[in-house]
């Protein structure tokens, strides 16, 4: 896991988006625990109140939940959740910034559906 601090995206919000990767890709397993912020402060060499920051988005992202006498863990729906969000929030965001460039060059919907059918499609 990495943290980019030339990038103009807060260092937390990193953190709790690589989490989330890792959460995806298998690394870190729904029902299992989170990384601590200890943990994440060190490998990543960020202030552990950082660190901490970026759990509690997931936190309030629904993705980690604190059980008492425990870490915090992964809820067994954080895949389902992550890939919500992440549709809902940049599928979106690109698919708004595709379209208005599509009206701005003129291209008719049916245009735009079908190149981003051969795109899906690998064509």
């Amino acid at each position: 896991m990495k943290v980019d601090f030339d990038n103009n995206i807060p260092i937390y919000i990193q953190i709790a988006d690589a989490i989330e990767d890792d959460i995806l890709s298998g690394k870190l397993e729904p029902g299992g625990n989170c990384y601590s912020q200890v943990v994440l402060a060190k490998e990543l060499k960020v202030n552990p109140a950082t660190a901490a920051k970026g759990i509690k988005l997931l936190v309030e992202r629904d993705i980690l939940e604190k059980v008492r006498g425990q870490a915090m863990i992964i809820k067994n729906d954080a895949i389902a959740t992550i890939k919500a969000r992440r549709i809902d929030e940049t599928l979106k965001q690109l698919i708004s910034q595709v379209v208005t460039e599509a009206m701005t060059l003129g291209v008719e919907e049916k245009t735009l559906i079908e190149k981003i059918k051969e795109e899906y499609h690998g064509k």
